[in-house]
C-alpha cells in the first residue's frame, strides 16, 4: 500500500497481519514528495536529495504536485499557483510544469515519487513489486482519483485499488487490533 502524500509519501505492507511502514535503503520511512529535474537527459532526483536541491534550484524542483493532480487550470486559484516552479494552467486545459523546456504533468511528477517507492519496496522484498493500492484524500473527485491511478500506472504498477486515506487508516488500525 502506498500513501502518495502532498508533503511526504510512504510504502507499507502487512506482514503476519501487522501493517508496517517500510524504510528505504537509508533507513527513512518517509519520502518527501519532491522531484528535482536536473536536465533533459538526466534522471530526476526524488525525496530527501531533491528537497535539499530545492533550496538551490527552486525553479526545477516540484513539490506539492498532488494539489494539482487531476485538476484543470480553471479550477486552480492564483494563490495556489504561487510556487517556486512554473505552473501552466490554461482555463479548461490540464495543469503542467514547464521545466527545461518540457511540460510535465502532475501525474508524471507523482509517478517519479511512486517509482522511488516501488524501488524501495523491491529492494526490501528482493523481487519485483508490480501491484499496489494507493490512498487519496476522501474529498478527491473522480478526475483526481483517475489521475492518481494513471500516476501509479506510469510508475509501473497495476493499481489494484484507490482507497480513501481515512479508510486506509481505519483498516490499518483494525489490523493492528487483531489478536
Amino acid at each position: 500500500g502506498i500513501d502518495l502524500g502532498t508533503t511526504n509519501s510512504l510504502v507499507a505492507t502487512v506482514d503476519s497481519g501487522i501493517p508496517l511502514v517500510r524504510a528505504d535503503a537509508d533507513g527513512q520511512r518517509l519520502t518527501p514528495s519532491v522531484v528535482h529535474f536536473p536536465g533533459q537527459d538526466a534522471e530526476p532526483i526524488v525525496g530527501y536529495q531533491a528537497n535539499r536541491v530545492r533550496i538551490l534550484k527552486p525553479a526545477q524542483t516540484v513539490y506539492s504536485s498532488k494539489r494539482f493532480i487531476g485538476r484543470r487550470g480553471a479550477e486552480i486559484s492564483q494563490e495556489e499557483m504561487l510556487v517556486t516552479y512554473p505552473v501552466q494552467g490554461e482555463s479548461g486545459g490540464p495543469v503542467k510544469f514547464d521545466i527545461h523546456g518540457r511540460a510535465y504533468t502532475p501525474e508524471e511528477v507523482s509517478a517519479e515519487v511512486l517509482k522511488k517507492l516501488k524501488r524501495d519496496a523491491e529492494n526490501y522484498f528482493g523481487e519485483p513489486v508490480n501491484r499496489a493500492v494507493i490512498t487519496v484524500p476522501a474529498h478527491f473527485n473522480d478526475a483526481q482519483r483517475n489521475a492518481t491511478k494513471k500516476a501509479g500506472e506510469l510508475a509501473g504498477f497495476t493499481v489494484e485499488r484507490i482507497v480513501n486515506e481515512p479508510t486506509a487508516g481505519a483498516l490499518a488500525y483494525r489490523l493492528d487490533k487483531l489478536k
